[in-house]
């Protein structure tokens, strides 16, 4: 049976956010930390509608997180499991805590898209607020 933990997924990314990662069997599962507000607006720019198209389902283990979609906003708290639907973006408030579950190869697009802008961002003096 595969399994991962959030001692044994490999760490990617610090400072804002942590983000301890792991494939297992086609879905990507991340333990996701964050130590500052985070609006993830301009890390989306360039994917469909500007938003994150890749569903996701987790449990959030602390903290508060709002997801925007064109026509609603959704928020999720600690104690709370959730399915997110593609076309959202997402908001932490500092100190939150979740695992999610998401289509390895859909995850992998947006992924690289986010990277891509928070480079851009970092090189210009910025990063998402």
């Amino acid at each position: 049976m595969p399994k991962v933990s959030r001692e044994t997924a490999e760490v990617r990314g610090a400072g804002p956010v942590e983000d301890r990662t792991a494939d297992v069997d086609g879905w990507t599962i991340d333990f996701l930390t964050f130590n500052a507000d985070v609006d993830a607006t301009p890390l989306m720019h360039g994917l469909p509608d500007d938003r994150c198209q890749c569903p996701h389902w987790g449990y959030v283990l602390r903290g508060r997180m709002t997801f925007r979609f064109a026509d609603r906003e959704e928020v999720v708290e600690a104690g709370d499991a959730f399915y997110l639907a593609p076309g959202h973006v997402p908001i932490a408030e500092a100190g939150t805590e979740y695992v999610q579950f998401s289509p390895a190869a859909e995850l992998k697009v947006v992924s690289e898209t986010l990277e891509a802008n928070m480079r851009k961002l970092m090189a210009a003096g910025g990063g998402p607020a």
